[in-house]
């Protein structure tokens, strides 16, 4: 909860995570990259690098059978591909704005344990996991599952 005050009026509002709207963004779709650099006589190539950490699909589980246990399977998996949604939107603007779309995300090459969010021992093993491909050259998608190029 914040406090915050509106003509001369203090209240309290309760802002949530921004992931609930959107998990990542680029640009607003409605703005047309490739008109504003046209305009403006820019002429370099474009490109974006977009990192997502988690994968893109979800991992099937055991439900038990609460409304609860339910609820936050069915909210996880939304807000799993609603992740998913975001990168074909800014694989879209990136092809409009005739931008490079490069893509780096948790694959299926990649399997440790993950007893419980947050988990120190796991966090350490991704990132290890991750330098390592790096290191040896990114091997980056350019496209989000389902599209071909």
């Amino acid at each position: 909860m914040f406090d915050v005050e509106a003509n001369g009026v203090p209240y309290q509002e309760m802002h949530v995570d921004g992931g609930a709207v959107s998990q990542a963004f680029l640009v607003p779709p409605s703005l047309n990259a490739r008109a504003a650099l046209d305009k403006t006589g820019y002429r370099r190539n474009v490109a974006a690098y977009i990192i997502r950490n988690s994968r893109l699909t979800t991992e099937w589980s055991d439900v038990e059978r609460s409304t609860l246990t339910i609820a936050g399977k069915a909210v996880s998996t939304l807000i799993n591909y609603n992740g998913v949604g975001d990168l074909y939107r800014m694989y879209m603007v990136t092809n409009r704005a005739k931008a490079s779309f490069n893509l780096a995300f948790v694959g299926e090459d990649f399997q440790a344990p993950h007893p419980t969010e947050f988990d120190p021992e796991f966090m350490r093993t991704l990132y290890h996991f991750a330098y390592n491909k790096a290191a040896k050259g990114y091997p980056w998608e350019h496209a989000p599952p389902g599209f071909q190029k």
